[in-house]
């Protein structure tokens, strides 16, 4: 049995699971930000779709990872290890990136202003998930 063939599904599928908990939270505050806007009759900013779909991408990372493990001719128990820790680490980004999105939506709902400074703290939760991808990459070359 390929136990690297397993690191490869984790590496996606846990990114993946991380993805969806995080647009979960944020998806939550979305809605609720536009609910807000709605009852004070104010228009309910598209842009907050930003914030609502950011942490999908996590899940484009995992499964970029698990592309380059599929082709990789490394130890398979390493194979194993990098994709559960990568695949726990890109989750973990994606939940962090849910939160601070909910906090931006809930944020620019209310005001109507910040939207950059938001989506700098989104981007920087993202970074970590583009560093684990990159090192993971490095790793299984």
């Amino acid at each position: 049995m390929n136990f690297g063939m397993f690191g490869a599904a984790a590496a996606l599928g846990i990114s993946a699971v991380g993805s969806s908990i995080g647009l979960a939270i944020a998806g939550q505050a979305t809605i609720g930000a536009w609910k807000r806007c709605y009852v004070a009759n104010k228009p309910a900013p598209f842009i907050l779709v930003a914030f609502a779909g950011a942490p999908l991408t996590q899940t484009i990372y995992g499964f970029l990872l698990m592309n380059a493990m599929l082709a990789s001719q490394k130890d398979p128990w390493f194979l194993l290890g990098v994709g559960l820790v990568c695949g726990l680490a890109i989750a973990a980004s994606a939940v962090a990136q849910g939160a601070a999105s909910a906090s931006g939506s809930d944020a620019l709902g209310e005001t109507g202003k910040g939207f950059s400074q938001y989506i700098t703290i989104v981007g920087l939760c993202e970074t970590v998930a583009l560093f684990v991808m990159v090192f993971g990459l490095i790793s299984v070359a």
